[in-house]
Parts: structure tokens; sequence; C-alpha cells
């Protein structure tokens, strides 16, 4: 379901993709290592290796390792859009719909610059032993929630300051009831 707030409301919008060269390295070889064995096993008929696999398994290999897994990687986006009322967020395609968070449940948001494997074991949607959860994408840099509730959520970003003083302005005008 997309999120579409009246575009006046709007302080904030960031969209991320995975940019990691490494990342894409891997996945194209692995697609690379799938289209290999598709084409020589199902396109000529000649077996692969010394114990090949039924040729249906070879297929569906592909269809999901040749095919499917790259195109889930290439649609993967790390979404934020900070409205005067709340800060909504979405991991796509894990999140179909956005997930939102009231400025009135959060208690203090604040750019950090953090690490992201031994803090919460790398990128994704993480849930750290410390740092409470996280949604990146790729970098250091984030803004740290503190929700009422006491739960911590940090969100990476490209641009965590400007994300900060979205956030925090939205904060500032829920305390004084401004609109």
């Amino acid at each position: 379901m997309p999120y579409r707030p009246p575009e006046e409301t709007v302080r904030f919008h960031e969209i991320q993709h995975i940019r990691q060269a490494w990342v894409w390295i891997l996945i194209a070889f692995i697609a690379a290592l799938c289209w290999y064995f598709f084409i020589v096993q199902i396109g000529s008929g000649e077996p692969v290796g010394t114990n090949p696999a039924p040729d249906w398994v070879v297929l569906i290999i592909w269809i999901v390792f040749g095919i499917i897994f790259p195109l889930w990687f290439l649609g993967m986006r790390l979404e934020y859009i900070v409205t005067d009322t709340e800060f909504a967020f979405r991991f796509f395609p894990m999140h179909l719909r956005w997930r939102t968070v009231a400025f009135a449940g959060i208690a203090a948001a604040e750019a950090v610059t953090y690490h992201p494997i031994r803090e919460f074991g790398g990128w994704g949607i993480r849930f750290g032993w410390r740092g409470g959860m996280a949604y990146n994408v790729g970098g250091d840099r984030g803004v740290r929630i503190t929700k009422s509730n006491g739960k911590k959520i940090l969100f990476g970003s490209q641009q965590s300051e400007e994300l900060e003083r979205a956030l925090q302005s939205g904060m500032t005008r829920v305390q004084k009831n401004e609109p």
C-alpha cells in the first residue's frame, strides 16, 4: 500500500539502494553460475559435473538464483518520509506497507556514526544485541530514535543530519501542538 501524504506536509524524503560493489559482484557471480549451468545442461543437453542434478532442479535453481534473486536486490530500497505528524519508513520488498512512528511516540532522535558489523552484524533489517534494531543498506551514518517506551531503532541514512533536523522539528511541533 503506497504512503501518500499531501505533498505540502512532506518535510523530508530519502530513498536508498544497495550500492556496495562486493554485494553486486557476489550477486552477479551467483547469477552467472546459475545461467551457465542452465545453458549447458538444459540448453545443450549436456549434464554438468560427475553427479549432475536433474533438469528440474537446475531449472528451479536458475529461476530462483539466476532471475528472482538478482531482481529482488535490484528492487530493494530503504525509504523514509517525514511529514508534519509522523515518520514513515519501509524496506521494500520486505515491507510492502509503510511503517509509521508518530512524533508523540519519539522521545529522542540523534544523528550518529555507528559500526554496522560490530553493533548489528551487518546491513539490512538487523537486531543488535546492544544497539536495538537497525534498518540500513550501507554506510555508517544514521539517526538513532529512542521511542517513548525506551526501544531504540537506528535508521541508516546518507543524509543523517537532515533526517535528524526533520525529526527534531516534527517532535518540537507536536510538543508545542503546532500544525
